[in-house]
């Protein structure tokens, strides 16, 4: 098939682009770079299926010729405040895309009579009530707090793609990201798995605000990616969440990957910082992937780690 990805040069978008030229379709990365790195993309420039256009999709979008899937991954990702790719340091720009960019996208699709796939975000969610969070959980959401740029930009998106999906008949497909890492993730990203192998490989010692007793579960990205693959292979129209189960705390992700780099900096531990919308606690409840797509995280947090670190050891 022909395919477009939008944000493909990204984290996620292009470990997406090299899944979906593996299986063997033409792909069409668009990517404006504002978060994305061209370098993510570069061992694809000469392949003979792949194209890079760097374009806004928050203006309109044109693709010459046919195409049979739009995956709309563009926008910034990162909650931390004092990255400069932060979408609290871009928060005009994340909610146009989530809502112009996301609504340029699925005209894209309508045009083409194209599937559409959202990577929405299980930020939607908010600060969750509800543990481990369903699809069915409506959310805890401040629509103005120092998150909202994010939290209402992808809700948007999800209500603007049903809208598409039961006013247009278009094949849509919605996936609920959990926290998801791995290579090609920026050094400077701001999120805690960089900044903690960022801090180890350096010799800086892994700074956690509070008592790092809140907790995160971690998807390996190639794990999300065959969950995104199978995702837009069903007719599932209703939001999915993509992530892994296995819950971990803050404080036991720093030990870990102390002891996975070999480094003798310690922890280092701040007065607790984090924004009042943080959350506590976020996992997803995959019970509704493992039926549908028959699918779940199989490379357990260790292994995806030590993949990860040997990149950023690299690029460090």
């Amino acid at each position: 098939m022909r395919t477009v990805v939008t944000g493909g040069a990204g984290f996620i978008g292009s470990h997406l682009c090299d899944r979906l030229l593996a299986e063997g379709h033409e792909v069409i990365a668009i990517d404006n770079l504002v978060t994305g790195d061209a370098a993510n993309i570069a061992q694809l420039a000469s392949h003979e299926r792949f194209r890079y256009i760097r374009h806004d999709v928050s203006n309109f979008v044109f693709v010459p010729g046919t195409v049979d899937v739009v995956w709309h991954l563009a926008s910034p990702a990162s909650p931390n405040p004092t990255s400069p790719y932060g979408y609290p340091q871009l928060p005009i720009q994340t909610l146009k895309v989530g809502a112009l960019g996301t609504h340029n996208a699925l005209g894209l699709a309508h045009a083409n009579e194209a599937t559409f796939l959202l990577a929405s975000t299980s930020e939607v969610y908010g600060d969750p009530q509800v543990h481990p969070q369903r699809e069915d959980y409506w959310g805890h959401v401040d629509p103005v707090g120092p998150r909202s740029m994010y939290d209402e930009a992808k809700r948007f998106a999800e209500a603007i793609t049903m809208a598409y999906h039961r006013y247009h008949g278009l094949d849509t497909r919605i996936a609920r990201i959990f926290n998801t890492y791995g290579p090609r993730m920026r050094l400077d990203d701001g999120r805690v798995v960089p900044n903690f192998l960022c801090q180890a490989l350096t010799g800086r010692p892994l700074t956690i605000y509070g008592d790092g007793s809140q907790t995160r579960s971690f998807c390996y990205v190639d794990d999300l990616i065959g969950g995104l693959y199978r995702l837009m292979l069903t007719e599932v129209h209703d939001p999915l969440n993509l992530g892994n189960p296995e819950e971990i705390t803050v404080r036991d992700l720093a030990e870990t990957v102390l002891r996975l780099t070999g480094s003798a900096a310690g922890i280092e531990i701040l007065p607790d910082r984090r924004a009042p919308a943080d959350p506590q606690q976020r996992r997803p409840d995959i019970t509704r992937a493992m039926d549908l797509l028959d699918w779940k995280p199989r490379i357990a947090l260790e292994e995806g780690l030590r993949r990860t670190i040997e990149d950023f050891r690299r690029r460090l």
